[in-house]
């Protein structure tokens, strides 16, 4: 099992970049329906049972509505809670995202501790560590879901437009970025960082059981599914 994995991910980061937006049209996430319409839930409560992906996906959309309109509740953020998780925990939610400071996931989906599991990097690139801390919560917790956010004005993501339309090198590792995001350049930034999330989430779908993609708009608050 552990050559397979390592075989798998030797294509992973070994192949080009894919766009998934067939499954996207679809509306299937790694093989689970995401229906737009599923009804908000209200914040998870502690789970000692298994929790859909699709239940996971709605709550995390009830909280953006809720960030959104300026209503979050700011739930499990007090004494109780802390005490609560102190000795386990059982996020439903894995978010890889950008280390962008306007948009921290707990925030933006309006939830607290022991939630999610958070794994951010400049526009959400991948490498093996990385993608080791996107697993360990679909396979050491059970996390139902994993979602991929990007989002709008993408500081990376322009840097590393503006360094290959330009034909220049970044200084230092910051080129690393720019490799990392060359397979979904195009010169509209904007069209980028949404290639990039369906390459990502594709990346991720041999892996993982069920992955979405998803960007955030700065202006509105809004949390939209690509992917």
């Amino acid at each position: 099992m552990r050559d397979e994995l390592i075989a798998r991910r030797s294509v992973l980061f070994g192949g080009a970049l894919v766009a998934g937006a067939t499954l996207a049209g679809a509306g299937f996430v790694g093989g689970v329906a995401f229906g737009r319409s599923v009804p908000a839930v209200p914040e998870l409560r502690e789970l000692r049972e298994p929790v859909s992906a699709e239940r996971a996906w709605a709550a995390l959309s009830a909280g953006n509505r809720r960030w959104m309109a300026g209503r979050a509740r700011h739930p499990h953020q007090d004494l109780s809670r802390r005490r609560y998780v102190a000795t386990s925990q059982h996020p439903y939610a894995v978010v890889l995202s950008c280390i962008d400071s306007r948009v921290p996931p707990e925030v933006v989906f309006d939830v607290g501790v022991g939630d999610l599991l958070v794994v951010r990097t400049a526009a959400h690139t991948l490498d093996p560590l990385v993608l080791g801390a996107v697993e360990y919560g679909p396979q050491e917790l059970g996390v139902p879901l994993v979602v991929v956010l990007g989002h709008q004005r993408c500081g990376a993501v322009t840097a590393a437009a503006h360094a290959i339309r330009d034909r220049v090198t970044l200084h230092g590792d910051l080129q690393r970025i720019v490799e990392a995001l060359r397979g979904a350049y195009t010169p509209d930034v904007e069209r980028m960082i949404a290639a990039h999330i369906h390459a990502t989430v594709t990346k991720l779908r041999p892996l993982l059981p069920h992955v979405l993609g998803a960007r955030y708009d700065l202006d509105s608050g809004r949390v939209s599914r690509l992917v």
